[in-house]
């Protein structure tokens, strides 16, 4: 016996699609087919997702260093794309 857990999306039409690929060729099966409706997962809280209480009220916005100054980078490394798949 063996078990296959699917995730699939009913149609507009109320009809639920299947293809349920099991390796089997020229057999006979018995398939039992079980109905869940897959109810969406709460969203967490920011205190759930390990944030302290009001961080996002208490940061957002509180940038110091107005104007923000982007300083010189440098000059970019030119690559060669091809040595890259070639191994070179």
């Amino acid at each position: 016996m063996q078990r296959i857990t699917l995730h699939s999306h009913v149609g507009s039409d109320g009809i639920l699609h299947l293809e349920v690929p099991v390796g089997l060729h020229d057999a006979g099966v018995e398939v039992t087919v079980t109905i869940q409706p897959v109810t969406p997962a709460k969203a967490k809280t920011p205190e759930e997702l390990g944030y302290p209480p009001d961080f996002f009220e208490k940061t957002a916005g509180c940038f110091q260093d107005e104007p923000l100054v982007r300083y010189p980078q440098g000059e970019l490394q030119e690559r060669n794309w091809d040595d890259l798949f070639t191994g070179h």
